[in-house]
């Protein structure tokens, strides 16, 4: 039993920043990794980026320079701070936790989304 809740969703202008915002709670032992993916109407979900819990992080090619990814181990939430945002990143973003639970189940989790849509 895990639940992720993302926040700071919105309509943002060309150029802008957002940051996204998602934090898991319930019976969590630890979470190995933590992650963005995004998925634009028509298209499929595309990883977007991710961190592990030793702080390692990949991002796709399209956002690399522009977003960051970062997590507070101690809270089990990760951001995702979008800079310089273009058209092309309007989608649906979901957060993802890969978790090991207090029974020692390792699962995937996914947020239920949030909307980012950025106007020309």
């Amino acid at each position: 039993q895990v639940q992720l809740v993302e926040s700071g969703g919105g309509l943002v202008q060309a150029g802008g920043s957002l940051t996204l915002s998602c934090a898991a709670s319930g019976s969590i032992f630890v979470i190995n990794a933590m992650g963005w993916y995004r998925q634009a109407p028509g298209k499929q979900r595309e990883l977007v980026a991710t961190v592990t819990s030793g702080g390692s992080t990949n991002y796709a090619d399209s956002v690399k320079g522009r977003f960051t990814i970062s997590r507070d181990n101690a809270k089990n939430t990760v951001y995702l701070q979008m800079n310089s945002l273009k058209p092309e990143d309007t989608a649906v973003y979901y957060c993802n936790a890969d978790a090991v639970l207090s029974s020692g189940l390792r699962r995937n989790y996914w947020g239920q989304g949030t909307q980012v849509t950025v106007s020309s």
